[in-house]
């Protein structure tokens, strides 16, 4: 099966990362169905539905009751989100000073002070 969806919809990943946006813009709980509205999607909310479970699933939604069903409320900010996506990835490697050498590596040269200042920021338990 192609990254496409037969039905002519999103790629899978692509919906991944865009329901999590639409609950952070929203800036309140959003029913599957809402968050379909959200994305232009059609009247078939089951797909979403299951992204919703599986981010709940993570930590990364909280689920609160909405008339006969749930909402959902993003848990984490975009950059909380993309930091634990960090540390999943790195976790995953068993070279992690590698991955990180090359991380850091890859940074500008304002990226990289800014990293330096928040690491000795969180050596010294500063915020």
């Amino acid at each position: 099966m192609s990254d496409k969806r037969r039905d002519g919809g999103r790629p899978h990943g692509e919906l991944v990362a865009e329901v999590p946006a639409v609950l952070s813009e929203a800036g309140e709980p959003l029913t599957a169905r809402q968050v379909d509205a959200a994305l232009g999607r059609g009247p078939v909310r089951t797909t979403t539905a299951t992204i919703l479970t599986r981010l709940h699933e993570r930590g990364t939604v909280r689920r609160i009751p909405s008339g006969r069903g749930l909402a959902c409320e993003q848990v984490r900010d975009a950059a909380g989100l993309l930091a634990g996506r960090m540390r999943h990835e790195t976790g995953r490697e068993p070279r992690r000073d590698l991955v990180l050498r090359r991380f850091a590596s890859s940074l500008s040269a304002n990226d990289e002070d800014t990293s330096r200042r928040l690491l000795l920021e969180a050596g010294d338990g500063s915020e």
